[in-house]
């Protein structure tokens, strides 16, 4: 009887464990899979619809407050303003697959290598590894939500969202810095 508090103890003790370390197992897990250009684990990691859909709604956001209310109020703006809706929605929709991505990685990789961007001095070696989640600061927002934020070589914030289904984290959000001048996006868009 003695030893039943003492095992539920250790049973809570390793849930909380287990809910703690998920978020920096998947932010792990997303860098490795970056390094190692591994698109088929970069899919175990990101939900990509969800991240389709609010880089789309932060793009979209962005190219009308960089247009202004003249623009959005002129009937000929607003055909624009939805053209280019469309082929921003379009080029999201292209480049946040794992396809999309990894030829991302591997353009990286080129752009590296005819930079001199290298592992050695040694013409011959590998480039330098993409580490994009390097030095992150990481937090909890709430029981359902992480963050890991980056900063650009400008310094500005670049905040990772991830996002827990069950015992599983996954990103959700790349909440981009889309200029000076225009505000971040509220946290609600279409993150469940």
């Amino acid at each position: 009887m003695k030893k039943l508090p003492w095992l539920l103890l250790a049973l809570l003790l390793l849930l909380a464990g287990v809910f703690v370390s998920g978020p920096y197992l998947t932010v792990r897990g997303l860098a490795q899979a970056i390094e190692t250009r591994d698109t088929a684990r970069l899919d175990r990691y990101v939900d990509f619809p969800m991240l389709r859909a609010n880089l789309r709604a932060q793009v979209n956001d962005y190219v009308v407050r960089r247009a202004g209310p003249e623009v959005q109020s002129n009937l000929l703006g607003a055909l624009l303003l939805g053209a280019s809706e469309k082929l921003t929605g379009t080029a999201v929709d292209a480049m946040v697959t794992p396809t999309g991505i990894g030829a991302l990685l591997e353009g990286r990789m080129l752009w590296k290598r005819a930079s001199n961007d290298l592992e050695s001095r040694d013409p011959y070696a590998a480039p330098r590894k993409a580490r994009p989640l390097q030095g992150a600061e990481h937090h909890f927002e709430s029981l359902s939500r992480f963050t890991a934020t980056t900063h650009a070589p400008d310094g500005t914030p670049i905040v990772f969202v991830l996002q827990r289904t069950g015992l599983r984290w996954k990103l959700v959000d790349i909440r981009l810095p889309l200029g000076d001048d225009a505000p971040q996006p509220p946290s609600g868009l279409p993150i469940r």
